[in-house]
């Protein structure tokens, strides 16, 4: 009996002198799983940090961390992780973290009647109105207004056209990199702006007056350096219609 209490004495003897060792190698054992970290403070160019993170996440190590404000208008990342996790990291950003595509519009709006006349010369041997002739019932086609609008891939951009600015369009492109030609997916949205028409009234009256009519709405499809008939709205349900031509172009 008293064999026994004495190991038992010995045994609480031996694990209390042991217990500052192994507490000091665990500690040892966390540092060092932390002091190899590497930390990199990242400034986006072009994309916002929400964009990114989730890519990100899948490079992580279960200790690293990703930080950045949401509030704050500087697109700035903060990665620490294993160096070879950074490494991979950085390098994802730098594939996601690219200038925009540039891409060059040009818009024609063309009017399309019923009235007895000519069609403009300038329009008599376009190929897209020898084919619009051969599918709709004008008899005459005339250019209301064309333009070149440049815009962003991802962003919208926004022209008002006409003689008397009656007209707003916008576009938002999303260029998609392929060979031989890049592919433009393109949202359109023409409007008719009609203004009350009182001689009295100022022009910022006639402004807030204005009414916006939806003509064209449409998502397509295009190849860079393609040009395409958008759509077609008849006008006050009469004998007239706007047709709404453009063709894109994918620039670096």
């Amino acid at each position: 009996m008293k064999k026994a209490v004495l190991v038992t004495a010995l045994l609480a003897v031996l694990a209390s002198a042991l217990a500052p060792a192994v507490a000091e190698e665990a500690g040892q054992a966390q540092a060092v799983s932390t002091a190899g970290f590497k930390t990199e403070i990242v400034r986006l160019k072009y994309v916002k940090p929400k964009t990114v993170i989730p890519l990100l996440l899948a490079f992580r190590s279960e200790r690293g961390r990703l930080d950045y404000s949401p509030d704050s208008r500087d697109s700035v990342i903060t990665v620490s992780d294993l160096p070879e996790n950074v490494s991979r990291m950085l390098a994802a950003i730098r594939e996601i973290d690219i200038k925009p595509a540039d891409v060059l519009f040009t818009v024609q709006l063309i009017l399309g009647s019923d009235d007895e006349g000519r069609t403009d010369p300038e329009l008599q041997s376009d190929p897209v109105i020898k084919e619009l002739r051969s599918l709709l019932r004008f008899k005459n086609y005339a250019l209301l207004d064309s333009t070149m609008v440049r815009g962003l891939s991802g962003e919208s951009a926004q022209v008002v056209m006409g003689k008397q600015a009656d007209f707003e369009l916008g576009l938002r492109p999303e260029v998609t990199r392929q060979k031989p030609l890049d592919m433009i997916k393109v949202e359109v949205m023409l409007r008719q702006v009609v203004r009350a028409e009182a001689a009295a009234q100022t022009e910022a009256l006639k402004a807030e007056a204005a009414v916006r009519k939806q003509l064209i709405v449409s998502a397509l499809n295009i190849r860079s350096g393609d040009r395409t008939v958008v759509g077609v709205s008849r006008l006050g349900g009469g004998d007239k219609g706007i047709i709404l031509i453009i063709s894109a172009k994918a620039t670096d």
